[in-house]
């Protein structure tokens, strides 16, 4: 198979072989993003755990990174908004009861944002 018809075929998104899939990526240079924290910590679940979806997003996987740093960003105003009105993480005036409240309010932020946009399959 040569160069052409390798990349004739991924153009038309149709089925390749390993040894086609691994030409292509000789053949072409892999662009380099940058995401956000959320939306590298989704790669590398996908790539750890998923690589099926990984390869099923491949053309739209910068969008889908992208998108869930920007999911993120909204979900943490909302949950620090809903959060910040609870008792629970109340300012109380004392600095370290307050440096306290607020780990533990961006902890369960960070765990809502990893469970409900990260590491889903």
């Amino acid at each position: 198979m040569n160069r052409a018809e390798v990349l004739a075929k991924a153009e038309k998104d149709e089925g390749m072989t390993v040894a086609e899939i691994k030409m292509y990526q000789k053949l072409v240079q892999p662009q380099k993003h940058t995401y956000g924290k959320y939306g590298t910590l989704a790669k590398i679940y996908l790539e750890e755990h998923n690589s099926a979806k990984l390869w099923a997003l491949y053309k739209d996987l910068s969008e889908y990174l992208h998108g869930i740093d920007e999911q993120a960003a909204a979900m943490y105003d909302v949950i620090d908004e809903r959060l910040s009105k609870s008792d629970e993480f109340k300012r109380t005036g004392d600095f370290m009861k307050d440096l306290q409240r607020e780990a533990a309010k961006y902890k369960r932020i960070e765990e809502e944002i990893l469970n409900e946009l990260v590491y889903v399959d």
